[in-house]
């Protein structure tokens, strides 16, 4: 049967009744590629109009009550397997230029304007650029795409019908968790495998050098500082992580005398003024030999490239890859103006600091990550923005037949030739405007979709697919063929499960039938989101004024979930030696984690109390004596003691309290 759109017939139509069988579904077993078993699905054959005269004459039969429609027995039996209580129709493209139109007839919207960019110019998020990738190359590779590209995508004759046989090879690569610990390792070694001792070594480093660079331009010393070393910044990031399970509104309210509010293992580890030195000092790089702006060298990232060069090598050491990967934005909540910040008024977050991710669909495992700093020089670097990040991110995995899920901000016909040509599939939305995308889908062409409807155009493993759903989708793929539909279990069956009657009358207990493209993306975009779920339930870090903090704190956090996906998954769910709890969750492993990297550590005030009861003897012997302490008068610790208010300029430096005159000094040492 043909129908026509607008007086032209343009489209096969495979229509679907209430009265199907819900037994005469795909004749094969097995579900297409990254498909859930769960989801129905069935594959329509395309088959195209011999003539005008064919089409009129199915018609007339079809009046007629022949029961013939153009498609074989076989097909019907094949579509009528939606379920009963179901009624949609399934559109397929029958010809990539066999629309025609007068100009007057139709005006294009401004919104769907034709571009000549593979990135939508007007999307908020294409103000961004990346300060650590070199854009020059990466701008050469993109603008010699078409030169490299068999055909050019912007040509009249691109887009043919949807009935070629697509051509997916098999994924066979290793993959999952790369390490050597035993059976007894604990989160503390899983932990060392992103983050090593290295780099705390390096920020005790850069931390005591900053300190002494400090001082000498203020020309000042610090009399409460002192140089730090390992043990000490293992546990000051041990500190961190807890303020994220345990989160109070103020940093100095872990250090409260009240009973109820101050943590005793925080008094223990180190005071809250050891905790605010380290983080007023705590330093990455050498800022020193940092070039300015404008300077040759200059890095925007300078601050965390240490940083940022480790982890990117632990990360993607020790996890290889599955087959399905997700690239989507990731963004950091900020308080204050940090011109690295962007304004993104459609999200739930209004304003952060954005990074691309790599992430694994199924684990939600972080594979790489680049971060986007400030805006691009000019339109050519907007345009090729989206195609900049995939193939930066996906950079040593060519040849291994993996398939990527994106969103619109990166789907494009251009980058998925390119992905194809390396040996990857893509799939992902995008926008009807771009260059490359088939005439025939865009807006003004198809028209108004009802709910189940799709036109489909193919070219080789490149599909372009639009059908609506909740509302129209336009999308492209390399990973699935043209012509299949899939029907996922929606809430009426769960509905009819739990006893609830159907106002609507139909219990057919499945969702909107959907093309398959669209039902892949569905699966498996969700890597990103797996990967911020577990990250944002223990934030690391406090609010500052130091954009780079976040970026610090942010891939702390994002080592630690990577280390507990790799623990969970190499131990099979089966908790570490000594855990007695029933689940072990990720609440469990940063609790210990912190409680490793603190261990028996005791700071500044532990030591103190040592050194009073090991010189209450004779302290002036070992360096303690009465002496001005500051302009200042503050309470007299030994009078505070004993329940009393006294006020004293005067105390010991070495114990760091304030005394009164009289015989507080020598009641207080002993």
């Amino acid at each position: 049967m043909a129908t026509a759109r607008n007086g032209r017939e343009l489209f096969t139509i495979l229509e679907t009744s209430a009265d199907a069988e819900s037994n005469s579904l795909c004749v094969s077993q097995d579900s297409p590629l990254n498909l859930s078993a769960d989801v129905k699905w069935f594959e329509i054959p395309y088959k195209k109009p011999d003539s005008e005269e064919d089409d009129a004459c199915e018609a007339e039969e079809e009046e007629e009550g022949e029961g013939e429609n153009g498609f074989d027995a076989t097909v019907d039996q094949d579509a009528a397997g939606v379920s009963s209580g179901l009624a949609c129709n399934i559109l397929v493209v029958t010809a990539s230029n066999g629309l025609t139109h007068e100009e007057d007839d139709y005006v294009e919207d401004s919104f769907y304007s034709t571009s000549t960019n593979c990135s939508d110019n007007t999307s908020n998020d294409s103000d961004i650029d990346f300060s650590d990738l070199e854009e020059e190359q990466e701008r050469r590779s993109f603008c010699s795409l078409e030169d490299e590209l068999e055909v050019d995508c912007s040509v009249a004759d691109f887009w043919g019908e949807p009935d070629q046989v697509i051509s997916i090879e098999p994924f066979s690569a290793p993959s999952g968790p790369q390490h050597s610990l035993g059976d007894d390792a604990d989160s503390r070694d899983y932990f060392r495998i992103l983050f090593p001792d290295s780099l705390f070594e390096h920020m005790v480093e850069q931390t005591n050098s900053y300190a002494l660079y400090r001082q000498r331009r203020s020309g000042k010393t610090d009399p409460h500082w002192h140089p730090t070393d390992v043990r000490e910044m293992q546990a000051y990031v041990g500190l961190n992580i807890l303020m994220g399970i345990n989160q109070l509104p103020d940093t100095g309210m872990y250090w409260a005398s009240d009973i109820f509010i101050g943590n005793a293992g925080f008094k223990k580890t180190m005071t809250a003024r050891r905790f605010e030195k380290l983080t007023q000092y705590l330093q990455l790089c050498e800022r020193e030999s940092e070039p300015e702006r404008g300077e040759r060298g200059y890095d925007g990232l300078f601050k965390i490239r240490p940083l940022l060069d480790m982890l990117e090598n632990t990360m993607w050491d020790a996890y290889i890859p599955n087959r399905c990967l997700t690239v989507d934005k990731c963004a950091i909540v900020v308080k204050g103006r940090f011109s690295p910040a962007q304004y993104m008024p459609s999200k739930p977050l209004k304003k952060g600091l954005n990074v691309w991710m790599l992430c694994d669909s199924r684990s939600g495992y972080c594979h790489r990550t680049k971060i986007s700093v400030g805006k691009p020089r000019d339109d050519e670097t907007a345009a090729c923005l989206g195609y900049r990040v995939v193939t930066s991110l996906v950079r040593g995995l060519e040849g291994q037949y993996h398939h990527l899920f994106m969103d619109s901000f990166f789907t494009s016909v251009p980058l998925l030739q390119r992905l194809l040509q390396d040996g990857l599939y893509a799939c992902g939305p995008t926008h009807p405007a771009r260059k490359g995308y088939p005439e025939v889908l865009r807006p003004r062409n198809v028209g108004k979709l009802s709910q189940g409807e799709f036109y489909q155009c193919q070219r080789g493993n490149l599909v372009a697919t639009v059908t609506r759903d909740v509302k129209v989708i336009n999308c492209l793929s390399t990973n699935s063929a043209p012509g299949i539909v899939g029907i996922s279990p929606g809430k009426q069956q769960s509905d009819t499960e739990g006893g609830g009657d159907s106002d609507s009358g139909d219990s057919s207990g499945f969702g909107l039938p959907r093309p398959l493209p669209v039902l892949l993306y569905q699966e498996n975009m969700r890597g990103v989101d797996l990967c911020d779920q577990l990250r944002e339930c223990y934030l690391v870090g406090r609010p500052c004024k130091k954009w780079w903090r976040y970026f610090l704190w942010f891939y702390i956090n994002l080592c630690i979930v990577d280390a507990y996906i790799i623990q969970r998954e190499s131990r099979g769910g089966t908790p570490p030696t000594g855990f007695n709890g029933k689940q072990f969750t990720q609440r469990h492993f940063r609790v210990r984690l912190a409680q490793q990297l603190i261990g028996d550590y005791q700071g500044a005030r532990g030591m103190e109390r040592a050194a009073r009861k090991r010189h209450a003897d004779s302290p002036i012997e070992y360096g303690h004596r009465l002496e001005r302490m500051s302009e200042r008068s503050r309470r007299c610790r030994n009078c505070t003691n004993k329940g009393l208010r006294h006020e004293s300029v005067f105390g010991c430096k070495i114990c760091n309290v304030h005394l009164c005159r009289g015989g507080c000094f020598s009641e207080f040492h002993k």
